[in-house]
C-alpha cells in the first residue's frame, strides 16, 4: 500500500495541502481543504502531515514566545520577523482581540500583546489544537513546521535574502523546490482556487520537510520537543543537512 505525506499551509480558502506518495516523487496532488480533519481523512490518508501552525500552547510564555520560536528565530536572519511569538493558551482562547490584549496586559501570562497578524491565525491554532487534543492517536502524524525555516534548510542552512512575495524571493524558492526534486508542473503551475502562489510554495516547502521526517531525517527545534499541559509537542521541524540538495 502506498504511503502518502502532506505539506500544509494556511490560505484564504482554508488550508492548501500538497500530497505526495513516498514512492512517487514526481507525483503531487494539491488541493484546498477546510480543516486538518479533511486533510488527514483525504483519499491519500497521509501518514505524516507537516503543517505551518503552532502546536503546543504554553500556559505562560516569555517575551520571545515558546522555546521553539526562540531557537529558530536567530537561524533566519532577515526572515526572523516571520516567526511570531506564540501566545499563552488563555490568550489564544480569548473570545476576541480586545479580550486577548486585556489578558496579555495583566502580565502574568505573557509580557507582550499579540500582534494583529498573530491574532488573525488564533482561530486556526484553536481548531488544530482542539482536533489534536480530541484525537491523541493522530498526534504522531502531525508536525509543526515553518516554511522560512524549511527554505533555509533547503538552502544549505542559509536564510533567503528576499521575502516570499518579492519576485526575486519567489524565484529563489521555486529554484530550491526544483533542486529538492519536487515536480516542475506543480512548482510552476497556478495554485488551486482559494490559495495564492506564495501559499503553494510554502505548502511545497512543508512537503519537503514531511518527506525528510518520513525518511527519519527530520530535526526538531528544540530537540527533544517541549510538551504543553495537554501533552502536545511544542517544536518546529525541518530537514537535517543531508536531506537538503547539494
Amino acid at each position: 500500500m502506498t504511503a502518502w505525506i502532506a505539506g500544509v499551509d494556511g490560505c484564504p480558502g482554508g488550508w492548501i495541502a500538497a500530497f505526495q506518495p513516498l514512492d512517487g516523487p514526481q507525483d503531487c496532488v494539491v488541493r484546498v481543504l477546510p480543516d486538518l480533519a479533511a486533510i488527514c481523512e483525504a483519499p491519500e490518508a497521509p501518514a505524516i502531515v507537516a503543517i505551518d501552525i503552532p502546536i503546543g500552547l504554553p500556559e505562560r510564555v516569555g517575551a520571545g514566545g515558546r522555546l521553539a520560536e526562540q531557537v529558530v528565530r536567530p537561524l533566519l536572519g532577515p526572515r526572523r520577523a516571520s516567526v511570531f511569538p506564540t501566545s499563552a493558551r488563555a490568550v489564544v482562547e480569548a473570545p476576541d482581540y480586545t479580550a486577548a490584549i486585556a489578558l496579555a496586559r495583566r502580565g502574568s501570562l505573557q509580557p507582550f500583546a499579540p500582534s494583529p497578524p498573530a491574532h488573525a491565525i488564533f482561530p486556526r491554532i484553536r481548531a488544530v489544537d482542539a482536533w489534536l487534543r480530541a484525537l491523541p492517536d493522530r498526534r504522531g502524524r502531525v508536525y509543526e513546521v515553518h516554511p522560512e525555516l524549511a527554505f533555509a534548510s533547503l538552502n544549505g542552512g542559509a536564510a533567503l535574502a528576499h521575502p516570499k512575495r518579492d519576485p526575486a524571493g519567489a524565484d529563489a524558492r521555486r529554484a530550491l523546490l526544483r533542486r529538492a526534486g519536487l515536480p516542475e508542473p506543480v512548482i510552476a503551475g497556478p495554485p488551486p482556487r482559494g490559495a495564492r502562489s506564495d501559499d503553494l510554495l510554502d505548502a511545497l516547502a512543508c512537503l519537503a520537510v514531511a518527506r525528510g521526517i518520513a525518511r527519519g531525517r527530520g530535526v526538531s527545534y528544540p530537540d527533544p520537543p517541549e510538551r504543553d499541559a495537554h501533552g502536545l509537542p511544542a517544536a518546529i521541524w525541518t530537514l537535517l543537512p543531508d536531506e537538503t540538495p547539494p
